[in-house]
């Protein structure tokens, strides 16, 4: 088959190992496919999961999944965009008619993990490419099912919007949707990156009256603070007591574990007060365990809860988000703490795996 472009990717050539510029060749379009050129893409922590190995990524493969950029072509069929279309990229693409999708949880398609693993590219000498959660949004160009775009007002701004499709539609949705945060109710949140800072967004935009930052790094409390965080705690073995201290002895209505550790998913469900919900965001290792007493169910009567991908409609909630953004109540530049080129992607996975940052913007 004729190469449709010749472009450049960061390329994960096997688990474990720092991610490769390298040209990769994009095919001919097939039917229902999309030709996108890339603005901007996030580094997101489940790009730094699926090259670790936490979760389970076919190789060789360009990751990345938070990305918007402008169709360049489409394929036989494709009618939902057209070329110089604004398009936001998705990496959790539903199906619309299997059990979950008709009974209002697309965020749970059968279908979607099937659009993960995707030949989507070659190498310079011939061998497959994965696209990372079908998107490959770490190459200046990606081919993608029509499935996976929805097409942006013209006015929107790229680099911003890069970071609706992951980063603030997972952690606002994990607030509206999947905890249903009310006014006046007291919010924490463990883990303040990308994702953790959109919840913190999230609780500002729901009018949470205290909301709670915790991480292991004093240097996120300003981001903290600019994203809505009334209060920033230090995660030591005392935050659950200070926690309570700061919502009167009870506990917070809302916790909001964005780690994906066992240590933090057992804090967050020991800060949350009785009858409180403990909303679980972060993806963890899959060797991890956590331990909890019968009783401690029966007497606390929490709700203790998982989270995919913020309970999303993406058909319902993108145009929420973007209103709210045209608005200035949610303000995705304010998740940056880096604009990079391609080329720094694989450091910036490397601060990631450290702890430091918050989200990476690739700016292509």
């Amino acid at each position: 088959m004729n190469d449709r472009a010749v472009t450049r990717a960061a390329v994960l050539r096997s688990i474990g190992s720092p991610l490769a510029i390298e040209e990769i060749r994009l095919p001919a379009l097939a039917a229902g496919e999309v030709h996108v050129r890339l603005a901007a893409a996030g580094v997101c922590h489940s790009d730094l999961s699926l090259a670790n190995g936490t979760l389970d990524q076919s190789v060789p493969a360009v990751l990345g999944h938070e990305g918007a950029g402008t169709v360049v072509a489409v394929g036989p069929a494709v009618t939902k965009v057209r070329p110089g279309d604004h398009v936001l990229l998705n990496w959790s693409p539903s199906c619309g008619s299997c059990w979950f999708c008709v009974h209002g949880e697309p965020y749970l398609c059968e279908q979607t993990a099937n659009a993960w693993q995707r030949r989507y590219a070659r190498l310079a000498d011939g061998t497959p490419l994965y696209a990372g959660l079908g998107t490959a949004t770490f190459g200046e160009e990606t081919i993608v099912p029509s499935s996976a775009v929805l097409r942006l007002p013209p006015t929107v701004n790229l680099e911003g919007a890069a970071l609706l499709g992951c980063a603030m539609l997972t952690g606002i949705g994990a607030v509206i949707n999947s905890a249903d945060v009310q006014p006046g109710e007291s919010v924490v949140v463990f883990g303040t990156g990308g994702v953790g800072l959109s919840v913190l967004q999230g609780a500002r935009l729901a009018r949470a009256e205290v909301v709670i930052g915790v991480d292991v790094a004093a240097e996120k409390e300003g981001l903290a603070r600019t994203n809505g965080a009334t209060d920033f705690l230090l995660a030591d073995d005392q935050v659950v007591r200070r926690i309570r201290e700061r919502t009167g002895g009870r506990g917070a209505d809302h916790a909001f574990e964005c780690v994906g550790s066992a240590t933090t998913i057992r804090q967050a469900w020991s800060s949350t007060r009785r009858g409180g919900r403990t909303t679980i965001v972060g993806i963890g290792a899959k060797d991890e365990r956590i331990e909890f007493r019968p009783q401690e169910f029966f007497y606390s009567a929490r709700i203790l809860r998982g989270c995919v991908f913020g309970s999303t409609d993406i058909g319902r909630d993108l145009p929420r988000l973007l209103s709210h953004v045209a608005a200035g109540r949610i303000r995705p530049d304010d998740l940056v703490s880096n604009r990079i080129r391609l080329e720094d992607a694989p450091e910036a996975l490397a601060q990631m795996s450290a702890g430091k940052g918050a989200r990476s913007l690739i700016v292509y």
